[in-house]
């Protein structure tokens, strides 16, 4: 049986085709072609796009929930609702991230996403775990909960590596910390991805942890290091660290309100397209009214509060996390950032893919890649979502 979209926009990598089809056969993607598709058999299914955008699915990096569900909830249905939620807003695979914890939480979670994984079959789908934390510095803590930080020990991150070493994508960390080069040097002989992130590092100190494996910030700008003084003397931080080093990647927050217009063009500016990725940080509000909520587990966690189209703790000192779904990460790149909607598109597909080395499957529509497919109107509003080759959402 075949999926046939036609009378479609298609994103390609290096181009946008004005009108074309695509053939999906199974999970993957068989055909993509220019004009009218003619052949149909019976069993075929046919969405006709009405001439709006086909791309490939939106791959969140960093998520820790939406939809009233966060992933520090430690439960199946968390993982299963926060994937569906981001479904309808054009994601078709996430990583769902961790937030500093106790050790014994975080080893739970790894046997929670195993079961959610076996079992998602109506979300986006689950790429691997990111662990955000718990070796962050103080200073740069952000929404994380203070009493949860710590340096890396090889006794703590050994055992969590042995248990849950599988299914971990990244690891987000502040690389100046004891102990943080060495972890960075095994996490890239295990192929995963080093991140640094809530960090008060000084250029020098990541210029260093690049070498060590560190090459990708997570959500520039938002708890890092910039130009600070010591002894009177001026020192450049990570976030120029992150712009002087060409081929460290980075990720933004588009919401337009962590980073308003003009740090989302500075960006563009400086960083080439090909490094940046965009993600929601989105924590259970995400799909949901304003009100409160809690970030990380229920029981655990902490109070916060969204309002305004962004989650803050309830002093209202700082984020906490995102509410943006990743239509709405679009939408702000191009309307308010300005970017071509297909670097755009490229940011939250093709990039990200290439990022966590998913790219041989993931991020672009072409022949023999997996079937995450999204079809999206004007204004970056999902009308269809395609996982594996299975509708998973249609608008109504």
């Amino acid at each position: 049986m075949r999926t046939i979209i036609k009378n479609a926009t298609l994103i390609l990598s290096d181009r946008i085709l004005n009108e074309g089809f695509i053939i999906l056969a199974g999970s993957t993607i068989s055909q993509i072609g220019e004009g009218a598709f003619g052949e149909y058999n019976e069993s075929d299914v046919v969405i006709d796009a009405k001439g709006n955008y086909v791309s490939p699915g939106f791959i969140d990096m960093h998520t820790h929930g939406a939809g009233g569900y966060d992933f520090m909830d430690n439960t199946v249905e968390a993982y299963l609702g926060a994937a569906i939620t981001h479904a309808k807003y054009g994601t078709t695979s996430l990583v769902p991230t961790t937030l500093t914890s106790t050790t014994g939480e975080l080893l739970k979670t790894f046997s929670v996403y195993e079961q959610a994984k076996e079992l998602n079959t109506d979300g986006a789908g689950l790429l691997g775990l990111h662990l955000e934390g718990p070796y962050f510095a103080y200073s740069q803590r952000g929404a994380q909960d203070p009493k949860y930080l710590r340096n890396p020990e090889p006794e703590e991150y050994n055992e969590i590596l042995a248990i849950g070493g599988k299914h971990i994508i990244r690891w987000s960390m502040a690389p100046e910390l004891d102990g943080a080069l060495e972890l960075g040097d095994l996490l890239r002989s295990k192929g995963i991805l080093a991140s640094l992130g809530h960090t008060d590092a000084l250029y020098e100190e990541v210029v260093e942890a690049y070498k060590h494996g560190f090459t990708h910030v997570t959500h520039l700008y938002s708890c890092m290091s910039s130009i600070t003084r010591r002894n009177a003397y001026r020192y450049a931080g990570s976030i120029e660290a992150a712009y002087m080093i060409d081929d460290m990647t980075v990720e933004i927050i588009a919401d337009g309100i962590h980073l308003p217009k003009s740090l989302l063009q500075y960006v563009c500016k400086f960083k080439a397209p090909h490094t940046i990725a965009l993600c929601t940080d989105s924590m259970r509000g995400a799909g949901m009214p304003d009100g409160e909520y809690i970030l990380g587990s229920n029981d655990k966690g902490q109070k916060v509060i969204v309002e305004d189209g962004v989650a803050k703790l309830p002093d209202r000192s700082a984020f906490a996390g995102s509410v943006a779904t990743a239509d709405r990460l679009v939408r702000t790149m191009t309307q308010i950032a300005e970017v071509p909607l297909h670097d755009a598109v490229k940011m939250i597909t093709q990039n990200p893919a290439r990022i966590l080395g998913v790219d041989k499957n993931k991020g672009s529509l072409e022949v023999g890649k997996d079937a995450d497919i999204i079809i999206f109107d004007s204004e970056i509003s999902v009308q269809t979502t395609i996982v594996n080759g299975r509708i998973i959402y249609t608008k109504n």
